[in-house]
């Protein structure tokens, strides 16, 4: 274990331990994420997602930054995206839910929200199905294309305020692995049961779990690609 190693582990000690020490400051956690969930989402995906892709890099390149990599506007832009999400995911399990009543699935608005039972289980498939097969694709692609801008930015926060050519990012693309790995692959075997597992969740824990698959992606991505290597 490096230095570095050393450094990360305790960058994630002091910003996660206190929640488990103090009662405090875990209810007013609970407080301000009931009262600003929007807030906490960009807080909680700024965070999360963004230390699974430092620790992606750590695995694939053997060190947690690299230039132009851009470690503050990934926070931002992830921050922005964690809010997306949490809009996504409010409208996906309620609409689903309405949808599958609209079917003749009777109380499905409330099965959702109750005990475990096989019911549960099935509509938490359907809305995680319907989320990552509608509004993944479009995510992940703007995603794709705000990390090629931080790159061609050098990694600056100039690259937060600077347009992002769009035209010439998405013509650029490498839309092979994009469909053939992110979309055909990662989405039906990754996202799929993973977000099951998170709309079978109480609500007020889905978008925490959601920012921790982030910290999973990455890892599993880094080691495919050391794999590939």
């Amino acid at each position: 274990m490096k230095r570095q190693d050393l450094l990360f582990i305790c960058i994630v000690l002091v910003l996660f331990v206190p929640f488990f020490v103090s009662a405090e400051l875990y209810d007013w956690y609970k407080s301000f994420n009931a009262s600003h969930g929007m807030v906490m989402s960009f807080v909680k995906f700024g965070i999360l997602a963004m230390l699974g892709e430092v620790l992606g890099l750590r695995i694939s390149s053997g060190s947690y930054t690299r230039k132009g990599f851009g470690i503050i506007p990934r926070m931002v832009v992830w921050g922005v995206l964690g809010m997306g999400i949490n809009m996504a995911m409010i409208v996906f399990s309620k609409g689903m839910p309405m949808f599958l009543e609209y079917m003749g699935m009777a109380d499905a608005s409330h099965t959702i929200n109750g005990a475990l039972s096989f019911d549960k289980v099935l509509i938490a498939l359907c809305i995680s199905v319907m989320m990552n097969s509608f509004f993944a694709p479009v995510f992940m692609t703007f995603h794709k294309i705000t990390d090629t801008h931080i790159l061609q930015c050098g990694g600056s926060l100039r690259s937060l305020i600077t347009p992002i050519p769009m035209t010439k990012i998405i013509t650029g693309l490498n839309w092979d692995v994009q469909w053939n790995f992110v979309f055909k692959k990662t989405i039906p075997l990754f996202w799929y049961p993973a977000h099951t597992i998170t709309f079978l969740l109480p609500s007020e824990l889905r978008v925490l779990f959601a920012a921790l698959l982030g910290v999973v992606l990455g890892v599993l991505l880094a080691v495919a690609a050391r794999k590939n290597n």
